[in-house]
């Protein structure tokens, strides 16, 4: 163990913000260039204005991305990466609603976003504490 205490005023890893925050602006840039067949997804699951709120909420997931690697605005940032979860996870990964042969994908889409959700709380959490 190191001897030195991190200063409870620093950002939190370097690292950690930019794992967290690129992995979420790649999905985030992924939507936005494929707006079409995610519309279309979202439509299909019942998302109503779908136009609007998938580039919408892509935008959201991209600034949220940015904000936390960079730590700009992070408790922004943490909340509006939380509020994407929030809205999208019951809604587009709805595993107990699928058929049988979709439910292992959309339970592991459904859990993964359960555990970005956790980081973005933490994240929150330690930019609330600035």
């Amino acid at each position: 163990m190191s001897d030195i205490e991190p200063n409870g005023d620093s950002p939190p890893s370097l690292l950690g913000r930019l794992l967290f925050g690129s992995g979420l602006a790649v999905l985030a840039v992924r939507n936005l260039t494929n707006l079409e067949g995610r519309i279309g997804y979202a439509e299909a699951k019942g998302v109503p204005f779908a136009k609007q709120l998938v580039p919408a909420s892509s935008g959201l997931l991209l600034g949220g991305g940015i904000g936390i690697a960079l730590w700009k605005l992070p408790k922004l940032a943490a909340g509006g990466i939380a509020a994407f979860l929030l809205g999208v996870t019951p809604v587009m990964h709805d595993f107990w609603n699928v058929d049988a042969e979709s439910r292992g994908e959309e339970l592991t889409s459904f859990v993964q976003n359960l555990t970005l959700l956790g980081a973005a709380i933490a994240f929150f959490r330690r930019a609330s504490r600035e």
